[in-house]
């Protein structure tokens, strides 16, 4: 009862925060906004806690407004997602408390943006309890148009706003879809109720309703080929919204359909492989992209397209193993599926909020014209690092515990499957081990192209290492990161309870069936951690010898030349250009350059520039629009600017509704 009373007062907490942040003085209202994200944070995870160690919550709001009851259903699905979105949101206030200390003369603007904050904190976990069709397509409206606002917080710049109107549809196309499959459920079981759902799944086959469900969701989580509104929104948005959004928005597509696969009863093999397959390619096609942009934020963009990717094998994974009765398929599965979801939203956060440091201190987000910030950024650096070290999936970070969870699942299912789906998993084992590889040349890639060499273009001030409110939120979840990969058990051991619905009845596998794995993950970890305390060592007793030693600097041995320019340092393109030729198909570049002549003895000076384009998004989508946009011009007469045919029109329908009603036809 006590855990009722809390979630609900968090409905109160944000009303009053609401209007709190309004009329506070304009130097406080990213810290009073902290406040009511830390209190909301408490009140539901408390309850989320609860939920994970005992038994699940459940209650109803009687007769709110004209909705009638709403049932509130808090599961342990429901309370993981609950806990990653609160860690996720107040390390995203705590941030952006110094990010947005830049734009303190807008203070109408700010006072909007931390309202749409909380706001969309609260609508979000609300996403996650309520189990009524109308409540949940409310909240998740809320959540899209808050979070569209947060988006545009620089509506003045074009492209800003052109990201963010970009969003805003497709995520009103993901309404669209949610709303045709409830009214689907509706009309077939006569119930708001999300139960009625799985009352429908288990009647007949209901692929079709299953896939409305998808595509739905996977618009919010960024599958291929719903994927176009992410590389324009992350980089649109200021870094800590684009670190809660990367972390947690995307990660509520990946709830739904968690949500809905509780209620399937049937069709599990087709909808497994799909998924697996689609999951997949947008792995890889995510990890491609992002390898060759050079834009840093929408490079992090792509990769949460990859990382979707890989947290989708493990649900592809887990429904296979539902098919086939195989306990361990599902626990591998669907346990790194959910941990992938958890890891993801912190080293995702991190890097934003390390390439949100970077932006505001050099004012670009394009790697070629930066250089050698370590020297005037170390701890964003280092922290950076680490993170791409963590989304690489490298030990003894958390992103190699759930890799390798899905690892061992792979092996799993190529063990005990039969041919098709043995085949199906070697090749999603080898993805995954691609996909790694290439994440590694990414961060490579951005790293040192940021941070180490020399400055490649002559900034307006000189950068400096970022304000101590900015780095606190980066250590935070640094710390959770490395416990992970330094105790995966507790973890695992958590997430393993949210998986008890999926199931099979009387086969239950305990911590004990999987503490070997788990310890050996668990080893490899503190090794690792090991070896990187040997190398600090030796690096400090080094610097510790030749601290006193003077120091002389000369220039670089240049192969004979002896005046360098930082112009002559690899650059981010130069790095992944192999890359970039071999999956062109894929990765299609732009060019802008006038090809010399052969009758150009003394050619001009000619300028080079190029970009890579979104292949869904240029030969598919924008073709599709072209072609509305040709069709709907034939209707240009209908709008006239002429008041006689407006009440004609009038005329016109109402007689059709007349006839319509005379006839019995509606």
């Amino acid at each position: 009862m006590i855990d009722t009373y809390l979630f609900i007062s968090s409905i109160a907490v944000t009303v009053i925060g609401l209007f709190t942040i309004g009329f506070v003085p304009s130097g406080i209202k990213a810290a009073t906004n902290l406040f009511f994200v830390v209190i909301t944070a408490l009140l539901t995870s408390i309850p989320a806690i609860h939920v994970i160690l005992n038994q699940p919550l459940e209650f109803t709001l009687y007769n709110f407004w004209f909705f009638g009851d709403i049932p509130i259903r808090i599961d342990a699905l429901s309370a993981w997602f609950i806990l990653i979105i609160n860690l996720t949101c107040i390390n995203g206030a705590l941030y952006g408390i110094g990010y947005m200390k830049s734009y303190s003369e807008q203070k109408s603007n700010l006072s909007l943006h931390w309202i749409l904050f909380l706001m969309f904190q609260s609508s979000m976990l609300w996403v996650c309890v309520i189990q009524h069709s109308v409540g949940f397509l409310i909240a998740w409206e809320i959540m899209s148009v808050s979070s569209f606002l947060l988006v545009i917080f620089e509506h003045d710049n074009k492209k800003t706003l052109k990201a963010g109107i970009n969003y805003l549809v497709q995520m009103h196309i993901s309404v669209a879809f949610l709303t045709a499959a409830f009214i689907w459920a509706y009309s077939a079981t006569g119930s708001f109720d999300f139960k009625a759902i799985g009352h429908l799944f288990s009647l007949s086959p209901n692929i079709w309703l299953f896939l409305l469900f998808f595509c739905g969701f996977g618009i919010k989580a960024g599958f291929i080929p719903f994927h176009s509104w992410l590389p324009h929104a992350h980089p649109a948005a200021p870094s800590h919204i684009s670190g809660v959004m990367s972390g947690v928005i995307v990660k509520l597509g990946i709830y739904g359909i968690f949500r809905m696969i509780t209620f399937l009863k049937q069709d599990f093999m087709i909808i497994g492989e799909a998924i697996l397959t689609l999951s997949v390619l947008s792995g890889l096609y995510g990890i491609l992209n992002a390898a060759v942009h050079r834009d840093f934020k929408r490079m992090l963009a792509y990769c949460t397209i990859e990382n979707i990717g890989i947290i989708g094998t493990g649900i592809g994974m887990g429904l296979i193993g539902m098919a086939t009765g195989n306990s361990f398929l599902i626990v591998f599965g669907f346990a790194g599926a959910l941990l992938h979801t958890l890891n993801h939203s912190l080293f995702k956060s991190l890097l934003f909020f390390c390439a949100g440091s970077i932006y505001q201190q050099t004012h670009t987000r394009d790697m070629e014209k930066l250089g050698g910030l370590l020297k005037r950024m170390p701890q964003t650096g280092i922290l950076f690092l680490l993170g791409a070290l963590a989304i690489g999936g490298l030990p003894p970070f958390n992103g190699f515990v759930s890799e390798f969870i899905l690892y061992i699942g792979y092996l799993e299912g190529i063990k005990s499957l039969d041919i098709a789906n043995s085949t199906l998993m070697i090749f999603s084992l080898a993805s995954l081990a691609l996909i790694g590889g290439i994440s590694i040349l990414t961060f490579t890639k951005s790293f040192g192209t940021i941070f180490l060499g020399s400055a490649r273009t002559h900034l307006d001030h000189q950068p400096k290492e970022v304000i101590r409110v900015m780095l606190i939120p980066q250590y935070l979840i640094l710390a959770v990161m490395i416990s992970i990969g330094l105790f995966p058990q507790f973890y695992f051991t958590t997430v393993l309870k949210t998986i008890i619905p999926f199931l099979p009845v009387g086969s239950l596998p305990t911590i004990a069936n999987f503490t070997p794995m788990i310890d050996i993950v668990a080893s490899i970890g503190r090794n690792s951690l090991i070896f990187l305390g040997i190398i600090l060592l030796v690096y400090l007793v080094r610097k510790a010898i030749t601290r006193n030693r003077p120091v002389t600097v000369n220039t670089t041995w240049g192969c004979g030349y002896t005046a360098p320019t930082p112009r002559i340092q690899y650059t981010g393109k130069s790095f992944s250009k192999t890359l970039g030729k071999l999956f062109s198909f894929i990765t299609i570049e732009q060019k802008k350059y006038v090809e010399i002549e052969p009758e150009e003895i003394f050619p001009l000076e000619r300028r080079h520039s190029s970009h890579y384009i979104d292949f869904f998004e240029n030969k598919i989508i924008n073709g599709l629009v072209k072609k509305l946009v040709y069709s709907m011009n034939y209707f240009q007469f209908v709008q006239n600017g002429k008041t006689q045919a407006y009440v004609l029109y009038g005329v016109f329908f109402i007689l059709l509704i007349f006839l319509c009603t005379l006839f019995k036809l509606i």
